[in-house]
């Protein structure tokens, strides 16, 4: 084999490697609004994909064992193969999922069955080529140790290649289904390069109308895509839910849950349990003094927005992603101006600006229904402690199931090792069996003057502390773990509910 060939070989396969791993990052993304961006869907997503790229590496190198031309047309039909299937993975993606997650009701196996059904066949098409291109490689050069070495070496690198221009570059440019179909294209072209190395160049007009073809299935997937926004780190959607089109009221939908609802004419007032007791806690507990505020997390910005309309400030607003910034300013009536609005991490934000102390900070970050596990560390609450004025208070939302509680009793206890008080504030109602709960932790120096208060979310509804005797009794028996940065087990505390 010439030198200029081997290296195309090479070339091929750094390419096919790349567009892969493009589709595995994709596949996070485009189920993130079904069914949210957790540990169970990363976890289902990889194992899918190599799966994927198991079976295929094994047919694969079936074909191998075939004559190099031979070999080399089935792996051009292969990677149309793999085209077709990246091509419609978002419409079947969309198509599925209702019916497969009302029909299976554990969620892992959903998540996962549901990633399959999108995922696994590109994948399967996609890991032909290595076996084959690798074997060629091998068998026709006299330096078959290097051939070999440097195909495994273009699969790797392209598998680097691949997932930071997906993550990086792609998603966050083109959308999740613009980047399949230029995978597909990508796919086409090196069919096409493999059925030129087989000498089938016969085969050139059917794979080039069926290109374009799988071109407009791409872009007509990308026309309905599921997002209004899909930024770096969420799919963002709007939702309008007013009773009365002259009073706007939005919802937030970050991936595939509601994150938060404001009204234009009623900034003070807050649609949710948590709103309404983040909000009302904390005006309480400050009294009439003024009072400076740090958010981790901005979301609709309805809490900042809010305490900016009745004088309240200085605020400080780490809210990661700056396409939810935009979002808030564009649908939910925040007013940038209002607010230091830092575009980072909140546990960043807090470590960089060792001088700046705040008499209230709030936590109301969420990935999926779980709070990012460096947020809820004993390291990161001695950090907010050390952000704290002295009197400060630290309020966090925290969501449960009422059959479990383990993740509010590891939380908990995590608390009470930085700070002297802890109350858990909750809805005060008898919940359902198994019930998905809102919980707001108050930490701080002493107790809260009293222990049931009425606010509006947005009809009164009133909430009130957990006792003492519930929270030796039901939680301290579950024997809680004290979460840190090593060990901060939060989706399986929760479970895959």
């Amino acid at each position: 084999m010439s030198r200029s060939r081997l290296w195309f070989l090479v070339f091929l396969q750094g390419v096919v490697s790349a567009a892969s791993l493009v589709v595995e990052i994709v596949a996070g993304r485009m189920l993130a609004p079904y069914v949210g961006m957790s540990l169970y869907t990363w976890t289902a997503v990889i194992a899918v994909v190599l799966a994927g790229f198991s079976a295929g590496h094994w047919w694969g190198g079936r074909i191998a064992e075939r004559p190099a031309p031979r070999a080399l047309r089935e792996t051009g039909w292969a990677l149309l193969a793999a085209a077709a299937t990246t091509a419609v993975a978002g419409l079947l993606l969309r198509s599925s999922a209702g019916p497969l997650l009302e029909m299976v009701t554990h969620p892992v196996w959903a998540i996962t069955l549901l990633c399959a059904a999108a995922f696994f066949a590109p994948s399967f098409f996609a890991g032909v080529p290595a076996p084959v291109l690798a074997q060629i490689a091998v068998t026709t050069s006299d330096r078959s140790g290097r051939a070999l070495g440097a195909m495994f070496a273009a699969g790797a690198i392209g598998a680097i290649g691949g997932t930071l221009l997906a993550g990086f570059l792609f998603i966050s440019w083109l959308g999740s289904t613009l980047t399949l179909a230029i995978v597909t294209l990508c796919y086409v072209i090196c069919a096409l390069a493999c059925l030129w190395l087989a000498r089938g160049a016969w085969q050139a007009l059917p794979l080039t109308m069926a290109a374009g073809v799988l071109a407009m299935t791409g872009f007509g997937a990308t026309m309905s895509s599921p997002c209004d926004h899909e930024s770096r780190y969420f799919c963002i959607r709007t939702e309008d839910i007013a009773a009365d089109p002259s009073r706007p009221v939005n919802l937030m939908v970050l991936d595939h849950l509601a994150h938060g609802i404001s009204a234009r004419d009623l900034p003070q007032v807050m649609f949710s349990d948590h709103g309404a007791m983040l909000d009302g806690l904390a005006r309480m507990r400050m009294g009439a003094r003024p009072f400076s505020a740090f958010f981790v997390g901005g979301g609709t910005f309805t809490i900042p927005r809010a305490w900016a309309d009745r004088g309240i400030g200085p605020l400080t607003v780490a809210e990661i992603d700056p396409v939810v910034t935009r979002v808030a300013a564009d649908d939910f009536w925040f007013d940038p101006k209002s607010a230091l609005v830092l575009h980072e991490d909140a546990r960043r934000a807090l470590t960089s600006r060792p001088d700046t102390r705040y008499d209230v900070i709030l936590g109301d970050a969420f990935t999926d229904i779980a709070v990012p596990s460096h947020l809820i560390t004993q390291e990161f609450f001695t950090l907010v402690r050390e952000r704290l004025n002295p009197g400060g208070i630290y309020l966090m939302n925290v969501i449960d199931f009422e059959d479990r509680l383990d993740a509010l009793a590891a939380i908990h206890a995590t608390l009470a090792t930085v700070f002297p008080n802890v109350e858990i504030w909750t809805e005060q109602r008898r919940p359902e069996p198994g019930e998905r709960m809102v919980f707001v932790l108050v930490a701080s120096d002493g107790p809260s003057p009293v222990d049931s208060v009425q606010f509006p979310a947005p009809e009164p509804t009133r909430y009130g502390a957990l006792s003492d005797r519930f929270v030796d009794t039901m939680l301290k028996a579950r024997d809680p773990v004290v979460l840190s940065d090593d060990y901060a087990p939060i989706a399986r505390l929760l479970g895959p509910g």
